[in-house]
C-alpha cells in the first residue's frame, strides 16, 4: 500500500487539494500496480510563518486551473459560436490543425476553413484525460464522436474524434485535431 506524504504551504483550497490529490494518486498508480483505494495520501499544511528559503519568508504560488476545464470551456464556447469568450481561453502564438490543414492561428480561420464544409457540427464526448507534459504545458485529449449537417441538408452522425490540447497556466496554446469525417464523406 504507497503512501504519499506531501507537505504544502498554507493558502491552498479544499478544491485544489483534492486535485492534487488525485494526480498524485494518479502518478503513483503510474508506476504501481495498486488501486486508487489503496494509494493513501496525506497532504500537511506548512504555517506560513514556519516556512523560510533563502532567508525570506515566502507565500504560496497560486494554483494553476484545471487544464481539463479550460478546454471544456473553450469547446462549450466554440459549440455555441461565443467566439469572444473562446478567444480568451486561448494563449498568444496559439495555433490550431485540422485533417488536411496548415496550423491556423484564429477562430476566424477555422469559421472560414470550416464553412464550405458542413451547417454545423455538434460534438459528444467520451471522455477527458489530462496530465502534465515534460515541460510548461499540460496535455489534454479529449475524444467522442462528430454530428450535425452538411449543406445539402444530409445529417451525419457517430464520427470519431479526437483532440490534443496543450494548456500553460490557463490558456491554451495549441490544439490538434483528428477525426474520420473525410472518410465517412467518401463513403456516402
Amino acid at each position: 500500500m504507497p503512501v504519499v506524504e506531501l507537505h504544502v504551504l498554507e493558502g491552498y483550497n479544499s478544491e485544489e487539494k483534492q486535485r492534487l490529490g488525485e494526480a498524485l494518486t494518479d502518478a503513483v498508480r503510474f508506476v504501481v500496480p495498486a488501486t486508487p483505494e489503496l494509494v493513501t495520501i496525506m497532504i500537511h499544511d506548512m504555517p506560513r510563518e514556519n516556512y523560510y528559503r533563502g532567508r525570506i519568508r515566502r507565500t504560496p504560488a497560486s494554483a494553476r486551473p484545471d487544464p481539463a476545464l479550460v478546454v471544456r470551456d473553450y469547446l462549450a464556447a466554440m459549440e455555441a459560436r461565443d467566439l469572444e469568450k473562446a478567444g480568451a481561453l486561448l494563449a498568444e502564438g496559439f495555433t490550431m490543425t485540422f485533417p488536411g490543414t496548415e496550423p491556423m492561428t484564429t477562430l476566424e480561420e477555422l469559421i472560414a476553413w470550416s464553412k464550405p464544409r458542413y451547417k454545423f457540427v455538434t460534438k459528444t464526448y467520451e471522455g477527458f484525460d489530462a496530465m502534465q507534459s515534460a515541460g510548461d504545458a499540460s496535455v489534454v485529449y479529449c475524444r467522442g464522436t462528430l454530428q450535425g449537417e452538411y449543406h445539402d441538408e444530409s445529417l451525419f452522425e457517430g464520427i470519431r474524434f479526437i483532440d490534443r490540447f496543450e494548456v500553460i497556466d490557463g490558456k491554451i496554446t495549441k490544439q490538434d485535431v483528428w477525426n474520420d469525417m473525410a472518410e465517412v464523406r467518401v463513403k456516402s
